[in-house]
């Protein structure tokens, strides 16, 4: 009896310490969300190379159509963007740069002032912002207009008129979008050094501005130009890849548009994030 009571014993202690299977239920929605995941990476990909072989193929052709449209998806993204990224950068140097210069000069850190500046501003904060703004007001509402332009066959009507959509609707925009995000920076980052500036210097930090410049004149190097470019562009790329992929991968109903919008937003930022950390490694690197 007693080896009998032992061994039920033994059975139900190891039964009990034996893991709880997941439920069915939540293993079935992991793989969904997985295979969603696959699947979007898949046609981005496809998506992307079919644009880049449009683009180097047929970049003149229908010039004097292609060419207007590009210049005004620049003027769309950045041009008409240029009020908001001079106020973001007038608002984050007083709030951020400026307070980092106060607290350097504090510390007696003076010397790296344009060491962090160049890492936060130039590197990083930068293009980041540019990005989202041109996604925030351009990208969502590219979604939008090709999204309801499929709903309403307009795609198919430029089909079956001999128009290839990707050089018409998505090649401006990609081009356009990428050197706006680019230029958009560039604003940003010297509007951004500036106004920190001038609000530690209202702060009385007795840093003074040759100095200042000639900090940010060392920290920066040939590296720093050449990734930004690259990064910014990649950024923009990014931006108008994805939202005219979202507008115009699959027919869409008219309730799907706003579901549509939402998902090429959260796919930007995910590539975005992985970009800048193939960037950081370069920079670690160079």
């Amino acid at each position: 009896m007693e080896r009998g009571t032992n061994s039920t014993t033994d059975v139900s202690s190891s039964a009990s310490i034996l893991p709880i299977p997941l439920p069915r239920a939540y293993l079935n929605f992991v793989g969904h969300k997985l295979l969603n995941f696959i699947q979007t990476v898949h046609g981005l990909t496809a998506f992307a190379l079919i644009t880049l072989g449009v683009t180097i193929t047929q970049f003149n052709t229908a010039s004097r159509v292609i060419h207007p449209l590009i210049r005004a998806q620049i003027y769309r993204a950045g041009v008409c963007l240029v009020p908001m990224i001079s106020f973001l950068a007038v608002a984050l140097g007083f709030v951020i740069i400026g307070q980092t210069v106060s607290l350097l000069t504090r510390v007696g850190a003076n010397d790296l002032a344009g060491t962090v500046m160049v890492t936060v501003v130039v590197r990083e904060l930068g293009p980041i912002v540019a990005a989202l703004v041109v996604l925030a007001r351009v990208g969502t509402a590219t979604v939008t207009e090709l999204g309801m332009a499929r709903a309403l066959g307009e795609v198919e009507a430029l089909e079956a008129l001999g128009i290839d959509p990707i050089h018409y609707l998505v090649m401006p925009r990609v081009l356009g979008t990428a050197i706006a995000v680019f230029g958009l920076t560039v604003y940003f980052i010297i509007g951004t050094l500036v106004s920190g500036y001038l609000f530690a210097f209202l702060q009385d930090v007795p840093l003074r501005p040759e100095a200042y410049a000639n900090q940010l004149i060392h920290a920066l190097g040939w590296q720093d130009f050449a990734l930004l470019a690259l990064k910014t562009s990649a950024f923009g790329i990014v931006v108008a890849i994805v939202c005219c992929y979202e507008g115009l991968a699959h027919p869409l109903r008219m309730e799907e548009v706003a579901t549509a919008t939402t998902r090429a937003v959260v796919d930007s930022v995910i590539i975005w994030v992985l970009l800048d950390a193939l960037f950081i490694i370069v920079y670690l690197l160079v």
